[in-house]
């Protein structure tokens, strides 16, 4: 039995409880299914124990000790890490420019906030990783009880995890991992090598690559820090059971043979276009953000020829370089469009 199986169940009973819209009643027609699925935690559907079940499939996928259903997006998921992590007055390392959510979580569990930089390489325009020496110097000058590490970034940089899992336990400090964009890495070997394994706290963004619905995404574990309680501090009690059933469903498309097959598709396709646009520049960890440059033209110049000769909107934009971001949804004629690139 599944999430999905509880929102397609029917009944005669007549529910004087929330929400309010009692499945029958669409003020969005276009989305009627959507009200008659979006049910409340009464006894005819008690979904609460279907929830912890499909969690415990998805931990069991990802091999992780636990991992939870998160609607709020990551930030949700990076606010909860940090504030099981740290209490008042302990430090927490951040990325300078990372996702305000970093500062913001270390702000709640009023932490001493201690801002580092990365490398920035001024060819491309973008913030590089840190290396593993680096990582070690930050942890034994600072002796943080925990740090954010943002992997992969915007752009597809990504930092050695794993190496940094076994740096952060010898010095006794909590990793937490920022993987949002990399919710595909889990599942095929062609790309980087997942945080969810090794961090302590790893929180993936199912909406930006993985064909999830804005804002579904999933928090990892793999230590006995009290997340549950954390979460219960940030979070409503009134969660989307469509979205969390969409999130399930999500979980099981991308673990399944169909899936799998979906992802290196869209990898062999993206390289098939690669290896034709020889007049491009190419940058990245992850082959799935294309990150381009041409020479003789800025990155805003390029991406205003994308957009107006091609009809391509880009990701994201620097002075130097061009990112357009591809995940589950992207079809081969999506991509295939791109050939035309070669006129640029």
């Amino acid at each position: 039995m599944s999430l999905m199986s509880i929102l397609k169940k029917k009944s005669n009973k007549l529910f004087f409880t929330t929400p309010s819209h009692s499945g029958k009643f669409f003020i969005l027609h276009k989305f009627y299914q959507w009200y008659k699925a979006d049910i409340s935690e009464v006894d005819f559907y008690n979904p609460e124990d279907l929830l912890k079940e499909a969690e415990k499939y998805a931990s069991k996928v990802y091999g992780t000790k636990s991992s939870h259903f998160l609607t709020n997006g990551s930030t949700s998921g990076i606010l909860a890490s940090v504030l099981a992590s740290c209490n008042l007055g302990d430090k927490l390392l951040v990325w300078k420019n990372a996702h305000p959510c970093h500062k913001n979580a270390g702000i709640l569990a009023k932490a001493e906030i201690i801002e580092y930089d990365l490398p920035f390489n001024k060819e491309w325009g973008i913030y590089e990783k840190l290396s593993v020496e680096d990582f070690k110097n930050l942890l034994i000058k600072n002796k943080p009880k925990a740090i954010i590490i943002t992997s992969p970034t915007y752009e597809g940089i990504v930092s050695d995890v794993e190496y940094f899992a076994k740096i952060a336990k010898e010095h006794n400090v909590i990793l937490i991992v920022d993987e949002a964009h990399g919710a595909l890495y889990p599942f095929s070997d062609n790309l980087p090598k997942s945080a969810v394994n090794y961090a302590d706290f790893t929180v993936q963004s199912l909406h930006k690559t993985a064909g999830g619905l804005n804002p579904t995404a999933i928090l990892h574990t793999n230590c006995d820090l009290d997340i549950k309680k954390a979460l219960k501090l940030i979070s409503t009690t009134s969660p989307s059971y469509p979205m969390l059933m969409s999130i399930e469903a999500n979980v099981k498309f991308l673990s399944s043979s169909r899936g799998k097959k979906k992802i290196e598709e869209l990898i062999s396709n993206i390289k098939e276009i690669r290896n034709k646009l020889k007049n491009l520049d190419f940058y990245g960890d992850d082959i799935t953000k294309i990150l381009i440059k041409k020479n003789g033209l800025s990155g805003y110049e390029l991406s205003e020829i994308l957009y107006n000769r091609f009809d391509v909107e880009d990701e994201k934009t620097n002075e130097q370089s061009t990112m357009l971001l591809t995940g589950i949804g992207t079809t081969k004629k999506m991509l295939t469009k791109l050939k035309n690139l070669v006129n640029i």
